[in-house]
């Protein structure tokens, strides 16, 4: 952020080199900062333009030609709807704390929402069946494309605005602790949850001392996806849901006629017929008191969660993705994604 932050009195000069070096946001524009780090306005080369036009002088300080009617997103506005900056064609849009310190900045080329989650990204497994392939590399971090599996869904999260992700790890887990660090680098913060033995595909959200975020995503990091995050959250929030569960189509092709009977009598058939079902796609939303049914550092499935959920009279929903979908689970599904992301990447 200091990257596009001036000081109110620098002068225009001072602006046009700055305008000049940004590289890695998607509008060249700067926010003017008072002596107390408020935000007082917006800065771009068109203001500049149109001051230099009037007085040819490149030493007026910014904070007289700045716009002080910029738009801002406030740090407590939860899920703010992009659409409607991306409709005035604005694409910084900064994010102001109460006392207009600046926390974040959205780049709406980069972000796709800004969802109110923390995130768990489920990182332990030992991925035998990718063996030798896992030998000396966890699965998470086999390469796809450009960049390791775990990577290509934690940018996507990134992407939707979520800025605190826990990855739970046992087998080789140093090597994503060392790849991703702190997550500082990619902008974000990134927590550890070491697994002393196999908790499950759940167990590891007792270790979390508390999730700040009412709603909680739980997913697998073996995963390749474009699942959309915030189609599946607002799912949730509409549904009054407890929890909310990606779903994928699995087709089943019978190939022979299959009898509808009463006792021994046919009274219809289909001849080879093909059943879709909404299958599981190891991405979850769930409501934060849920985490407290989980068994503290015990082995415990989601799906474990979810049958409990059920039989309680919790409501459990699913979204299907639309997108695609790969479970990197076998050489056949990593030869499959391998080939996918050349067409994406």
């Amino acid at each position: 952020m200091k990257d596009i932050i001036i000081q109110q009195k620098d002068p225009i000069l001072s602006a046009l080199k700055r305008l000049n070096t940004i590289r890695d946001v998607s509008r060249l524009i700067l926010f003017v900062e008072n002596e107390r780090n408020e935000i007082i306005g917006s800065l771009t080369d068109g203001d500049i333009r149109r001051s230099l036009a009037e007085s040819a002088d490149l030493s007026i300080p910014v904070g007289e030609i700045c716009n002080r009617n910029f738009t801002y997103i406030g740090s407590n506005d939860f899920n703010p709807d992009l659409k409607i900056f991306r409709k005035k064609n604005l694409l910084i849009i900064p994010v102001l704390d109460k006392d207009r310190k600046m926390t974040n900045v959205l780049d709406l080329e980069k972000i796709k929402a800004m969802l109110p989650l923390e995130c768990m990204i489920m990182a332990g497994g030992r991925g035998k069946r990718l063996s030798p392939l896992t030998d000396s590399v966890p699965k998470p971090m086999l390469p796809l494309g450009s960049k390791p599996i775990i990577e290509h869904n934690i940018d996507r999260l990134i992407s939707f605005g979520i800025q605190k992700i826990y990855i739970s790890v046992k087998y080789l887990g140093n090597q994503i602790k060392e790849y991703f660090g702190d997550g500082s680098s990619k902008g974000i913060a990134i927590e550890y949850i070491w697994e002393d033995e196999p908790l499950g595909t759940a167990g590891a959200l007792s270790l979390v001392d508390r999730f700040d975020s009412n709603h909680v995503l739980l997913m697998n990091s073996d995963l390749f996806t474009d699942v959309d995050f915030e189609d599946l959250y607002l799912d949730l929030i509409n549904q009054n849901a407890d929890m909310a569960v990606a779903s994928t189509e699995y087709k089943v092709d019978v190939p022979y006629a299959v009898f509808e009977t009463e006792e021994n009598k046919v009274v219809n058939f289909k001849e080879k017929p093909s059943y879709v079902y909404h299958s599981n796609a190891g991405i979850y939303i769930l409501k934060r008191e849920l985490i407290e049914k989980i068994p503290k550092n015990e082995f415990f499935d989601i799906t474990d969660l979810m049958e409990n959920l059920v039989e309680e009279g919790g409501k459990l929903v699913h979204n299907p993705i639309t997108g695609f979908w790969i479970d990197i689970g076998s050489p056949v599904d990593y030869k499959q994604a391998q080939e996918f992301v050349k067409h994406i990447e």
